[in-house]
Protein backbone atom coordinates (compact mmCIF):
# COMPACT_ATOMS: atom_id res chain seq x y z
CA UNK A 1 0.00 0.00 0.00
CA UNK A 2 1.25 3.45 -0.98
CA UNK A 3 -0.22 6.79 0.37
CA UNK A 4 1.37 10.10 -2.24
CA UNK A 5 0.18 13.38 -1.21
CA UNK A 6 1.43 16.99 -1.94
CA UNK A 7 1.24 19.10 1.09
CA UNK A 8 1.55 23.31 0.88
CA UNK A 9 2.70 25.69 3.09
CA UNK A 10 6.42 26.74 4.69
CA UNK A 11 7.87 24.25 5.88
CA UNK A 12 8.74 24.22 9.65
CA UNK A 13 11.56 22.28 11.48
CA UNK A 14 10.88 20.99 15.14
CA UNK A 15 13.89 22.56 16.67
CA UNK A 16 13.93 23.05 20.55
CA UNK A 17 11.49 23.50 23.42
CA UNK A 18 11.53 26.28 25.78
CA UNK A 19 10.39 26.13 29.46
CA UNK A 20 7.73 28.43 30.10
CA UNK A 21 6.99 27.75 33.64
CA UNK A 22 5.08 25.14 35.41
CA UNK A 23 6.02 22.57 33.64
CA UNK A 24 5.10 23.78 29.75
CA UNK A 25 7.16 23.37 27.20
CA UNK A 26 6.62 25.28 24.23
CA UNK A 27 8.31 24.89 20.43
CA UNK A 28 10.71 27.65 19.42
CA UNK A 29 9.76 27.63 16.25
CA UNK A 30 6.94 29.77 15.13
CA UNK A 31 6.51 27.96 11.78
CA UNK A 32 5.75 24.38 13.42
CA UNK A 33 2.11 24.30 14.25
CA UNK A 34 1.04 25.86 10.64
CA UNK A 35 3.53 23.63 9.18
CA UNK A 36 1.94 21.03 11.79
CA UNK A 37 -1.25 21.81 10.78
CA UNK A 38 -1.28 22.39 7.02
CA UNK A 39 0.42 18.59 6.79
CA UNK A 40 -2.41 16.73 8.77
CA UNK A 41 -5.21 18.67 6.85
CA UNK A 42 -3.45 17.59 3.42
CA UNK A 43 -3.08 13.47 4.83
CA UNK A 44 -6.59 13.58 5.97
CA UNK A 45 -7.66 14.96 2.65
CA UNK A 46 -6.07 12.14 1.51
CA UNK A 47 -6.88 9.12 4.01
CA UNK A 48 -10.74 10.30 3.34
CA UNK A 49 -9.96 10.11 -0.49
CA UNK A 50 -7.65 6.58 -1.13
CA UNK A 51 -7.82 4.99 2.25
CA UNK A 52 -10.53 5.33 4.15
CA UNK A 53 -9.40 3.03 7.44
CA UNK A 54 -7.01 3.41 9.91
CA UNK A 55 -3.54 4.28 9.69
CA UNK A 56 -0.88 2.21 9.02
CA UNK A 57 -0.22 -0.42 11.30
CA UNK A 58 2.77 -1.70 10.69
CA UNK A 59 6.40 -0.90 9.24
CA UNK A 60 6.92 1.97 6.87
CA UNK A 61 9.26 3.40 4.29
CA UNK A 62 8.83 7.52 4.34
CA UNK A 63 9.92 9.21 1.43
CA UNK A 64 10.00 13.46 1.89
CA UNK A 65 10.86 16.05 -0.31
CA UNK A 66 10.47 19.52 1.09
CA UNK A 67 10.68 22.48 -1.16
CA UNK A 68 10.90 25.83 -0.52
CA UNK A 69 11.06 29.60 -2.38
CA UNK A 70 14.32 31.21 -3.41
CA UNK A 71 15.20 34.34 -2.02
CA UNK A 72 14.83 37.50 -3.91
CA UNK A 73 18.51 38.12 -3.74
CA UNK A 74 19.37 34.82 -5.60
CA UNK A 75 17.57 36.25 -8.89
CA UNK A 76 18.79 39.41 -11.05
CA UNK A 77 17.76 42.73 -10.83
CA UNK A 78 16.70 45.45 -13.48
CA UNK A 79 16.32 43.88 -17.13
CA UNK A 80 17.60 40.52 -15.45
CA UNK A 81 14.62 40.74 -12.50
CA UNK A 82 13.52 36.84 -13.01
CA UNK A 83 16.85 35.42 -14.13
CA UNK A 84 18.42 33.07 -11.55
CA UNK A 85 22.44 34.48 -10.90
CA UNK A 86 25.20 32.04 -11.81
CA UNK A 87 26.20 32.25 -7.80
CA UNK A 88 22.86 31.31 -6.57
CA UNK A 89 23.13 28.08 -4.91
CA UNK A 90 21.91 24.81 -6.63
CA UNK A 91 19.97 23.51 -2.64
CA UNK A 92 18.25 24.90 0.07
CA UNK A 93 21.46 24.91 3.08
CA UNK A 94 20.19 28.15 4.61
CA UNK A 95 19.86 27.67 8.64
CA UNK A 96 16.89 29.59 8.77
CA UNK A 97 15.30 26.87 6.30
CA UNK A 98 15.90 23.96 9.27
CA UNK A 99 17.68 21.28 9.12
CA UNK A 100 16.24 18.17 7.23
CA UNK A 101 16.38 15.67 10.22
CA UNK A 102 13.78 18.41 12.22
CA UNK A 103 11.79 19.07 9.03
CA UNK A 104 11.22 14.87 9.18
CA UNK A 105 10.65 15.24 12.68
CA UNK A 106 7.92 18.00 12.41
CA UNK A 107 6.64 15.57 9.27
CA UNK A 108 6.57 12.48 10.82
CA UNK A 109 4.61 14.01 14.43
CA UNK A 110 1.86 15.30 12.12
CA UNK A 111 1.07 12.48 9.87
CA UNK A 112 0.73 10.59 13.71
CA UNK A 113 -1.72 13.47 14.29
CA UNK A 114 -3.42 12.50 11.23
CA UNK A 115 -4.01 9.05 11.23
CA UNK A 116 -1.16 7.74 8.87
CA UNK A 117 0.63 6.46 11.10
CA UNK A 118 -0.16 4.65 14.39
CA UNK A 119 3.26 5.79 15.32
CA UNK A 120 5.99 7.04 14.10
CA UNK A 121 8.86 4.43 15.03
CA UNK A 122 7.07 2.23 12.45
CA UNK A 123 9.85 4.11 10.17
CA UNK A 124 11.90 1.63 8.91
CA UNK A 125 13.28 3.93 5.93
CA UNK A 126 13.15 7.67 5.40
CA UNK A 127 14.41 9.50 2.53
CA UNK A 128 14.60 13.39 3.11
CA UNK A 129 15.16 15.73 0.53
CA UNK A 130 15.31 19.75 0.33
CA UNK A 131 15.02 21.44 -3.17
CA UNK A 132 14.26 25.18 -4.30
CA UNK A 133 10.41 25.07 -5.81
CA UNK A 134 8.01 27.84 -6.87
CA UNK A 135 5.42 26.11 -4.71
CA UNK A 136 6.81 25.85 -1.34
CA UNK A 137 5.91 22.47 0.79
CA UNK A 138 6.13 18.95 0.23
CA UNK A 139 5.79 15.69 -1.20
CA UNK A 140 4.76 13.22 1.18
CA UNK A 141 5.50 8.97 0.26
CA UNK A 142 4.39 6.61 2.66
CA UNK A 143 4.59 3.03 1.66
CA UNK A 144 4.55 -0.36 3.94
CA UNK A 145 7.87 -1.62 4.03
CA UNK A 146 7.34 -5.64 3.84
CA UNK A 147 8.44 -5.43 0.15
CA UNK A 148 11.60 -3.03 1.82
CA UNK A 149 11.91 -5.58 3.90
CA UNK A 150 12.44 -8.63 1.92
CA UNK A 151 16.34 -8.25 1.78
CA UNK A 152 16.28 -10.44 5.06
CA UNK A 153 17.78 -9.77 8.19
CA UNK A 154 21.57 -9.02 7.96
CA UNK A 155 20.92 -6.69 4.93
Amino acid sequence: MVVIFDVTGIPGAQGSKKHVGNGVMVESSAKVRPWRQDVVAAALEELGRVLGRPAFMGPVGVDLTFRFTRPKSHYGTGRNAGVLKDSAPKFPTSRALGDADKLARSTLDALVTAGVLADDSLVVDLNVRKRYSDTPGARIQVLSATPLISEGPNA
